[in-house]
């Protein structure tokens, strides 16, 4: 392919992303799902990369998009689309990398070092007396939110984080594709951070 022919495919690449943008703002539901497609094995591939987890891959592969559409009208047409996006799921999964690494790390263990003096410890300044009933708070409108699920929503949503259940095995479970799991699964979370946007919870 030439480097004109090539560069014309990208302005034509552009014009048509920019276009789903506008129809998605305007309420255009197929527009999301045309930008998805068009990007989601792009960004699957980008965040299997980064992370090396199977398991967790399609997750930050949806939350990525779901990010990106719930801050679609900040969108910079200065920009590409696809680049935009890639820098968004490239966040998430530094984000999801670096708390799976805090969570691995005890705040009372001490590092054995050739010298004796040398002691790490990491002090708990997240600790607040009142968390406890903050986090049952959460818990408690998270199952609020998740009881006002459509039921095929609901049950995708309930196997994949409280089964914890792979893609494959709830797709089994229920006798449904696996494309329709994964579909139910991002529908579940956009309506769940809808429901919880004004409560500031992000599910």
């Amino acid at each position: 392919m030439s480097e004109d022919k090539s560069q014309e495919n990208k302005n034509a690449s552009k014009l048509e992303d920019y276009e789903l943008i506008g129809n998605a703002l305007k309420g255009d539901q197929s527009a999301y799902d045309r930008l998805m497609k068009k990007y989601y094995k792009l960004v699957n591939n980008l965040i299997y990369r980064m992370i090396y987890n199977k398991e967790d891959v399609e997750d930050l592969t949806q939350e990525a998009f779901i990010k990106a559409f719930n801050s679609l009208e900040k969108f910079d047409h200065q920009f590409a689309f696809s680049t935009w996006l890639y820098k968004i799921a490239s966040n998430n999964c530094i984000d999801y990398l670096r708390k799976k690494k805090l969570s691995t790390i005890s705040i009372d263990k001490e590092i054995d070092s050739e010298d004796d003096d040398l002691r790490f410890e990491i002090p708990d300044n997240d600790y607040k007396p009142d968390r406890n009933i903050l986090d049952t708070e959460k818990k408690k409108i998270l199952e609020d939110a998740i009881a006002s699920l459509p039921e095929k929503y609901k049950t995708v949503i309930l196997l994949r984080h409280q089964d914890e259940m792979e893609y494959e095995e709830i797709a089994q479970k229920l006798n449904i594709p696996l494309g329709t799991v994964k579909a139910h699964i991002f529908r579940g979370r956009e309506l769940l951070n809808k429901y919880l946007k004004d409560k500031m919870i992000h599910f």
